[in-house]
Formats: C-alpha cells, sequence, structure tokens
C-alpha cells in the first residue's frame, strides 16, 4: 500500500474492505508508523504456495494412494511370511524374501502421494542441515570442559548434601549405619 493511497479514497468516498491480520505472537502496531500509510507485518496470505507437512499431504491421498499403502503393507507381510514358509532352506534366502518384501513395498509406496510427501520432507530436511552453523574444534572443547565442571561441582555438592542429610537422619532417628 503507498502512502496517502488509503486516505485518498476515502476523502473521494470510496471505501474500501481492509483486511486485518495479527501474527501468532500478537504483536501490536508501532505507534510511530500505526496509521500514517505504512504496511504492518500481516500474516501471511498466500497459503498455497507454503509446503505442508507430510501428515496433511497424507490426509489428502487419494483412493488410488491408500490402496497403494496397503499393497505395500501386504509385500512386507508376504516378505516376513516368506521367511517362516522357507524354514528348511538357506537363511540367506530367507533373508532375501524379507528383504524383496521390503524392496517392493517402497516401491509401491515411492509412487503414491505418502512417497511425494517424503521425498520433500527429506529435501526440506536437506536444505534445513545445510543452514546449521556447527561449531569448531576450539568451542566443542571449551563447551566440554565446562560440561565436565559443572558435572563436577554439582556431583561434589549433591556428595555433601547426602553426607549433611544422612547425618542429620542418624541424629533424629537414632539409627543408621
Amino acid at each position: 500500500m503507498a502512502y496517502g493511497v488509503m486516505s485518498d479514497e476515502i476523502a473521494e468516498g470510496n471505501f474500501v474492505q481492509i483486511v486485518k491480520a495479527s501474527s501468532s505472537i500478537g504483536r501490536a502496531a508501532v505507534s510511530k508508523t500505526a496509521g500514517w500509510g505504512f504496511d504492518s507485518l500481516l500474516a501471511c496470505h498466500d497459503q498455497e504456495s507454503m509446503t505442508t507437512s507430510v501428515d496433511t499431504k497424507a490426509q489428502d491421498a487419494s483412493g488410488a494412494d491408500t490402496v497403494k499403502l496397503a499393497v505395500a503393507i501386504l509385500f512386507v507381510i508376504a516378505g516376513v511370511a516368506g521367511y517362516y514358509v522357507l524354514g528348511s532352506e538357506a537363511t540367506w534366502l530367507r533373508w532375501l524374501a524379507v528383504a524383496g518384501g521390503i524392496v517392493l513395498a517402497a516401491v509401491v509406496i515411492a509412487f503414491s502421494k505418502y512417497g511425494t510427501a517424503l521425498k520433500q520432507f527429506v529435501a526440506d530436511s536437506r536444505v534445513e542441515l545445510r543452514k546449521i552453523v556447527w561449531p569448531n574444534r576450539n568451542e566443542t572443547g571449551m563447551t566440554t570442559l565446562v560440561v565436565f565442571v559443572f558435572l563436577l561441582i554439582a556431583g561434589v555438592f549433591f556428595w555433601g548434601l547426602d553426607l549433611v542429610l544422612a547425618w542429620a537422619t542418624r541424629y533424629l532417628t537414632g539409627q543408621g549405619g
């Protein structure tokens, strides 16, 4: 919204519907800019461009995707059943049946909406992992040292507290070792 556009429209009698939104933290408008034609920080209106979570995509799955999920589960069950049916065969052949069932299930799931959602989740996770700033060796060593010093202090404190409480218990009850 450009500066003065709203006031010009009001002066001409063209009242437009003003859409207001608020942030999730309930931030109030800054007093210096409120009402002076500056754009405020409104909640995001473009919900279509935002990626949704795996759960939301799974809820939007079609009947075909549900059938694919059921078929994948059946492949896994068949692989496990094959392990027990081939009980007298070589161990590697029995495990091959299980692996085959899992691989077939993964292929079926990969071509469903669930697989697409999983691929998007993995891609988004890789993007987020690239944003991480890992500590260098010096920072890691100092943090480890601080943790060990704190553990030493806490250990001595609780050891002393235990001794005091044991002494108080013996003194008050006349029992104890």
